[in-house]
């Protein structure tokens, strides 16, 4: 008698730790099936949508009906910003490779590499006040009915990157970047950091 309630319980204990390891492998099975968790999508630039990238205005400027005045007016702040642009990068990377040279020894100059620090930091923030301050001119310059069709229009407009008017990193922040063509980001008025876009065309 006391053998046949040893083996029941052996019965009722295997039983039970088959079903805790079943319980356990099927939510990791469930997540194999659904692949890798996904990553929360990037939160929008919250100063990105009060302005306008140029690139949206140019694809819808019949729309608009923009004047000749606006036109003129909008590729000259485009191509002025762009050349601007073109000089700061050159100025940052060049900025970053003498961070980079400052850093690579065991012992590192403090002093040096803070001040060469500073430099870069300087360049990304002249690069954001350059492509901020062209938005804004170029918003000053539509009109009320203009602004509220843009908007209209950005809702319906897939942003990858966030808007290139935004505060963000900007192009050609990173270590990484190359001079001279508006690398991974884009242009003055590209679509945001990390889109893989060049500079924007200029309004016909």
């Amino acid at each position: 008698m006391r053998k046949l309630v040893w083996l029941i319980t052996i019965l009722l204990v295997v039983a039970g730790s088959a079903v805790l390891v079943s319980a356990q492998a099927q939510p990791e099975q469930e997540q194999m099936q659904q692949g890798p968790p996904r990553k929360p999508p990037p939160p929008d630039d919250p100063l990105g949508d009060g302005v306008f990238p140029p690139e949206l205005i140019m694809q819808h400027q019949r729309e608009l009906a923009l004047t000749e005045d606006q036109k003129s007016f909008m590729r000259s702040e485009i191509q002025r910003t762009t050349t601007r642009f073109n000089e700061l990068q050159w100025q940052l990377q060049d900025s970053m490779e003498a961070l980079r040279e400052t850093l690579k020894g065991t012992q590192v100059n403090e002093e040096l590499a803070l001040a060469q620090l500073g430099k870069v930091l300087e360049a990304e923030r002249e690069i954001k006040t350059l492509h901020m301050g062209m938005a804004i001119r170029i918003k000053n310059k539509l009109t009320p009915e203009q602004q509220t069709k843009l908007q209209s229009m950005k809702a319906f407009t897939p942003r990858p990157g966030g808007p290139g008017m935004g505060p963000g990193p900007g192009p050609g922040m990173g270590p990484n970047r190359r001079p001279g063509g508006g690398p991974g980001g884009g242009g003055p008025g590209g679509p945001g950091p990390g889109a893989g876009q060049g500079r924007p065309g200029e309004p016909r």
